[in-house]
């Protein structure tokens, strides 16, 4: 391998790490402000949320890869034409196709990386991140009795407290309600202060209450119509109840629930459920055909009759030789058996709307594992003639320059997934129409970069400009 060969390696490997590590920390942070509701307070183990993150993290590798490319080689080959080692390199009888030989190498293999991950990877990852999501969002919260609130948190009891200390363990003007079996509040305590601790293993919560009352309501003896004939009130210097917490901790739900999903599948089980979806769709075709067939008729005849019939061609008007009182019965039963028709098909036809809208779903994740790697391989032809245009390094200009081209391939992108979906395109028009208008723009810096055009020298635009303007006003 040559030393230039070398040279670029060594200088597109450390901005691509950087970039991607700083893509990849921004989205995890999206992350955390969209569901920072969901996961504060509920009393998650650290583990959890760091597993919760690094299920994110792999699922937000289609995003942060190509964005990584696209920055990592603006600044490369920014960097270098900024130190006018492109320059050099031109001026040893090295074409800038042939230094971006090893780079293309590269992004090859990253693509092919890319599209393995998308297919093997992604899938798992997606099935964990969700699947713990979907429970992390279920779990309820921590704050087991907020203050001045009445708290249905244990199951039977409906507890108020008044007031609590910052630290949260004592407290003030407690109530606390108890239900009986028929789910009445037959039973009530008041207690001018407690303080509340949980027990080994986070078991149990223990509220001990102090200079309280405990009132209870029963039926009287031989009584079984009315529960509150009888009042017994006891009063209390110290008291203890025990509330089970085995609710309040994170219960996973079967991750078998989840691998339907899209989302959840590789290319191979992609590509049997949409066949197989496909010929459950044709087979409610057929069946339809079925439903309709006894309801079309052309003529309804007596099984005998005494009368003569007279037929009427049927180009003609059928209802023109009947009397009014048989227009009006013929009306009548071919609307009813319009209304017929149209009761059975109803339902079908909104089945039959919702499996075409789910196998375009389904077509559309099969081409996106494809997309990823022409993705890489699109913003690497715009970033590195870009680059080596502008000759700017850093995180300043080139940082401006790549988000607006990955602006334009995520909204190109996401029109074209959400028109496939609604089945205004093809699935392989829609979810490929980024790469085919991002590849000849790059395709065409490339050509630019290797004139040596200066497509972004500002002094080129001036002068156009003042030529323009001067035969305006000769």
């Amino acid at each position: 391998m040559k030393k230039i060969h070398l040279l670029l390696l060594k200088s597109f490997i450390r901005p691509f790490a950087v970039t991607l590590f700083i893509v990849m920390f921004v989205l995890l942070m999206l992350f955390l402000f969209k569901y920072i509701d969901d996961l504060i307070g509920k009393g998650f183990a650290w583990y959890t949320i760091l597993e919760l993150m690094m299920y994110n993290s792999a699922t937000n590798v289609a995003m942060a890869l190509p964005l990584s490319v696209l920055l990592s080689t603006i600044m490369t080959y920014g960097a270098l034409g900024e130190n006018y080692e492109l320059v050099a390199i031109k001026a040893a009888g090295i074409s800038l196709s042939r230094a971006m030989y090893p780079m293309v190498v590269i992004i090859s293999i990253l693509s092919a990386a890319a599209f393995f991950f998308s297919d093997y990877m992604l899938p798992v990852a997606n099935l964990k991140y969700f699947s713990l999501l979907y429970d992390a969002r279920q779990q309820k919260s921590a704050d087991l009795l907020p203050e001045g609130v009445f708290s249905a948190s244990f199951p039977g009891y409906t507890i108020r407290v008044k007031k609590k200390d910052p630290d949260g363990q004592r407290l003030y003007d407690i109530m606390i309600y108890k239900k009986n079996d028929e789910e009445n509040n037959t039973e009530v305590t008041l207690a001018r202060e407690g303080t509340m601790f949980r027990t080994m293993g986070d078991k149990y919560l223990v509220l001990k209450l102090k200079d309280g009352v405990n009132y209870v309501e029963s039926k009287s003896d031989g009584a079984n119509y009315n529960m509150r004939q009888r009042l017994t009130r006891f009063r209390f210097t110290e008291s203890e109840q025990k509330f089970d917490l085995s609710g309040f901790r994170l219960k996973r739900t079967d991750e078998n629930e989840f691998k339907s999903a899209s989302q959840m599948m590789n290319l191979s089980q992609l590509r049997k459920y949409i066949d197989s979806s496909q010929h459950a769709v044709t087979a409610a075709v057929v069946m339809n055909y079925k439903l309709i067939t006894p309801y079309i008729k052309y003529f309804s005849m007596p099984s005998k009759s005494a009368k003569k019939i007279k037929y009427i061609p049927a180009d003609k008007d059928l209802l023109k030789g009947m009397t009014i009182s048989n227009q009006v019965m013929t009306l009548s039963s071919a609307a009813s058996e319009v209304r017929s028709i149209k009761d059975v098909l109803k339902n079908r036809t909104d089945k039959y709307n919702f499996d075409s809208m789910t196998i375009r779903r389904y077509a559309s994740e099969v081409q996106k594992k494809f997309t990823l790697s022409a993705a890489c391989i699109a913003l690497f032809l715009i970033g590195a003639p870009l680059g080596a245009i502008i000759r700017k390094g850093g995180l300043g200009l080139p940082v401006v320059i790549s988000v607006v081209f990955f602006l334009i391939y995520y909204i190109i992108s996401t029109i074209g997934e959400k028109s496939v979906r609604a089945g205004n395109v093809s699935t392989f028009f829609g979810m490929w129409i980024a790469i085919i208008v991002l590849t000849p723009i790059g395709l065409f810096l490339s050509y630019k970069a290797a004139t040596d055009s200066a497509l972004f020298d500002m002094d080129v635009y001036k002068r156009l400009f003042n030529r323009l303007f001067k035969r305006k006003t000769a």
